[in-house]
């Protein structure tokens, strides 16, 4: 059996949608949608949130399953690489896998991250990414097309498929971050997530699209 950490950076301020980690999506706080996927995942052993607003997650203290992680003055801030942050937990927290999900990604399901976790074990890869497949007609800045031929117009299912990083899970080890300091190592695999899994919530529009779907399908 092999000692899985899951990682959940969480930020107290956030500046398109203020309060966002914490506002209230449907019934309860943003962060607590995959919080609560995680912490049904009996695989996970830990789950680790390095964050600045220990005060208002504090009540998380009472689940031993959760362990807070006060983030340095000095990777603190909206331009900060999140692999420095990946780097401080890594150095701290020793696990044979980690996951990374974000609280921007609350329909992420406990079977999708099951899945992703049997497919990293099982695969001959050093690390594991979402994605979505996008097969549509696209163009550069100068409006010429790169994927296509404008006078054969293809269906777009014929096209070949574009993979575009969704950032709702990582899978790696300590030894492939290291390697290049990086949440994808040299040899990655992907992962296709379904649309709905794949929402991140980044403005205003993001999350009232979020509101629409909670109220739909998990109300």
């Amino acid at each position: 059996k092999m000692n899985i950490t899951a990682l959940l950076p969480m930020k107290r301020n956030s500046e398109r949608v203020p309060n966002k980690n914490f506002k209230i999506l449907s019934h309860k706080p943003l962060y607590k949608w995959i919080l609560d996927s995680l912490l049904s995942i009996k695989e996970v052993k830990k789950i680790v949130i390095n964050t600045d607003a220990m005060s208002e997650l504090s009540e998380l203290l009472k689940n031993e399953k959760i362990a807070l992680r006060e983030r340095s003055p000095d990777i603190c801030g909206d331009f900060v690489s999140m692999n420095k942050v990946i780097e401080d937990d890594l150095k701290n927290i020793d696990s044979d896998i980690y996951i990374m999900t974000h609280t921007t990604n609350p329909f992420l399901s406990p079977q999708t991250i099951k899945h992703c976790i049997d497919k990293f074990i099982k695969e001959d890869c050093d690390s594991l990414f979402s994605v979505n497949k996008v097969q549509s007609r696209f163009y550069n800045s100068k409006v010429l097309p790169i994927n296509h031929d404008p006078k054969d117009l293809i269906r777009t299912q014929d096209l070949e498929p574009f993979f575009e990083e969704n950032s709702c899970i990582y899978i790696f080890t300590k030894e492939s971050f290291f390697k290049n300091l990086n949440r994808i190592g040299e040899n990655p695999i992907f992962f296709e997530t379904s649309k709905i899994e794949s929402i991140d919530i980044d403005n205003k529009e993001d999350w009232d699209l979020a509101e629409i779907i909670a109220k739909k399908y998990y109300a």
